[in-house]
């Protein structure tokens, strides 16, 4: 059986696995999925239609599953879905998703979501991304694995961050994070390949120059005083030298949404109520 503290308030209808912890003065829903081996520490509120999966740790005065903070969500049926084997830290709010995207917000697997993070509604982590304290993350954010995201960061709604970026902490990020690379400052700046944690994960070197190729040619400025040259030439060149390799291609095509998109962010011009493209009737 569950263990479930005898100050808990767990609804009629909510699913708890055989060794699921609900801790003191918690309040789990009764549309609520706890997962086998997931802890509830204490005063954790689990509301609306909300799933974690296996080996999660919730930490005190955590909200998951509240509505979103959007003037557009008028009730609709939406969730909150956590996979596995996530630390969530104390004060942490995520919301549920909206019918103004795929209706959910998703949580992969093996992240740690440090205190005081606000997850809004219909974002999508994946896996193994560290987001440190007090990050506000807008709706529909999309962030790819093994991404971390430095303390008190504010990310604009509809931002794109790539598998492998580091944004540092205290960044005002209003455009897209292209992946392997380290983003810092208000205004934003592409200022190097985070190095440090492709060697954690057993880049080549060739992998690793390449990627510091692609950053003198796509983010640096010139000697001549020009802007980078984010140009599709740039991105041709790019992908005419490095013929094969895969993280190239990722960085090419992260680079060429982010031209193509709005402010920078590719998947802007994909919301349902764009201005410019899908407008609200």
């Amino acid at each position: 059986m569950p263990t479930i503290h005898p100050t808990a308030i767990v609804e009629h209808g909510a699913e708890l696995a055989e060794n699921a912890s609900i801790g003191p003065f918690c309040h789990v829903g009764s549309r609520a999925v706890i997962g086998p081996g997931t802890e509830l520490l204490s005063h954790v509120v689990i509301t609306g239609r909300t799933t974690l999966g296996a080996a999660n740790i919730v930490w005190p005065h955590t909200t998951l599953g509240g509505d979103p903070q959007d003037l557009k969500y008028h009730g609709e049926d939406t969730e909150l879905i956590i996979g596995d084997h996530n630390e969530i830290r104390e004060n942490v709010t995520i919301h549920k998703g909206t019918d103004n995207d795929e209706g959910f917000t998703r949580v992969g697997d093996h992240n740690l979501i440090m205190v005081g993070v606000h997850v809004g509604h219909d974002c999508v982590i994946g896996n193994r991304c560290v987001i440190a304290n007090a990050v506000q993350l807008a709706g529909h954010i999309h962030i790819n694995d093994y991404a971390s995201i430095g303390g008190a960061t504010a990310v604009h709604h509809f931002v794109t961050i790539g598998r492998f970026a580091y944004v540092g902490g205290m960044t005002r990020l209003t455009h897209d994070a292209p992946p392997f690379m380290l983003i810092e400052g208000n205004p934003p700046r592409i200022r190097k390949v985070n190095t440090v944690l492709l060697a954690r994960h057993r880049f080549t070197d060739d992998q690793v120059a390449h990627l510091k190729a692609a950053h003198r040619l796509l983010f640096r400025a010139h000697e001549n005083g020009s802007a980078a040259g984010q140009t599709r030439e740039a991105l041709a060149e790019l992908h005419d030298r490095f013929t094969g390799d895969d993280a190239i291609d990722e960085l090419t095509t992260a680079v060429e949404r982010m031209l193509d998109g709005t402010y920078g962010r590719w998947r802007e011009k994909l919301r349902r109520d764009n201005p410019f493209t899908n407008p609200v009737k």
